[in-house]
């Protein structure tokens, strides 16, 4: 999955901003747990994922306050 932008996020509703932070915190979750078992061509894509995770949260947080 291709990195978020701060745009894309303004447009999308609460629900969608839910099912793409549950789908992204599977997605971490799974990369953890395969650079357990074996090694991952790409270690940025932790970075990645957890910036994603947090630009997700904090705007989920903003549509829900309301700001």
């Amino acid at each position: 999955m291709k990195a978020l932008k701060g745009s894309d996020l303004a447009q999308m509703t609460v629900e969608e901003l839910k099912l793409k932070l549950a789908a992204f915190e599977e997605e971490q979750f799974r990369l953890r747990f395969r650079s357990a078992t074996e090694a991952i061509e790409n270690p940025i894509q932790f970075r990645t994922r957890r910036r994603d995770i947090a630009r997700l949260k904090t705007a989920l947080r903003q549509k829900e306050r309301g700001a």
